[in-house]
């Protein structure tokens, strides 16, 4: 390793289909763990429009969870689940719900008050209302949640490859073993191709906001 250059390039050439599958292996643990949490979150969200005192109850656990460090987690889970996906996803789901949820909880707070009335006024029922008043209206704050979520996501499943699990490390795995075979190649492939990702997956929920709020570009337009 020692009279290779800072960064290999010829190394990275010849290994990208690991660099595929890391990719692979990363929106694997970001995708499910996201889809997952944002259906927890959005259960949730329902219940506290429907039972308020459920909020602070429920905001308390999920940063309870939020607090837990990841390292500390993926160790806790290691001897129960081995070295198999579960031993991931649970902690990056539990680290999704407190954004998720809060974003979530205040997006439907911010429905105005009106709003709700002129849907009662048509005749909307309360399920009614939920899905096709209150939920298109509180996009752009649950987006904004999502997105953080995301990133936030794509930074944790870093840490993943600590635990040992080469299976579905995703790009931490590049860190992981450049740091331990001190290959600075890995290392900063591994952090690159992190930093990348995090901000393709932001930009495509960008895109995917705008597409899900075309109202806000009409509002945009004649402002």
């Amino acid at each position: 390793m020692a009279d290779r250059p800072f960064i290999d390039v010829d190394w990275i050439a010849d290994h990208l289909d690991d660099v595929v599958e890391k990719l692979g292996q990363h929106l694997t643990l970001l995708l499910i763990p996201m889809m997952a949490g944002f259906a927890i979150a959005l259960i949730l969200a329902i219940l506290a429009l429907r039972r308020p005192g459920t909020v602070g109850p429920v905001t308390m656990v999920t940063g309870l969870l939020y607090t837990i460090p990841s390292l500390a987690a993926f160790a806790v889970l290691r001897p129960i689940f081995g070295l198999s996906l579960w031993t991931a996803i649970i902690p990056l789901v539990t680290y999704t719900l407190l954004i998720l949820y809060r974003n979530t909880v205040a997006g439907f707070r911010a429905v105005p008050a009106e709003v709700h009335e002129a849907a009662l006024g048509m005749g909307y029922t309360p399920r009614a209302r939920l899905w096709r008043v209150e939920l298109p209206l509180a996009v752009p704050l649950i987006m904004a949640g999502v997105r953080l979520a995301a990133v936030t996501t794509i930074g944790l499943v870093t840490v993943a490859s600590v635990i040992g699990a080469d299976k579905f490390g995703g790009f931490g795995q590049f860190i992981t073993e450049g740091l331990q075979t001190n290959f600075n190649t890995k290392i900063y492939l591994g952090a690159m191709l992190s930093v990348v990702l995090a901000f393709s997956v932001d930009a495509l929920l960008v895109i995917l906001e705008r597409a899900l709020t075309p109202w806000t570009r009409v509002r945009a337009a004649r402002g």
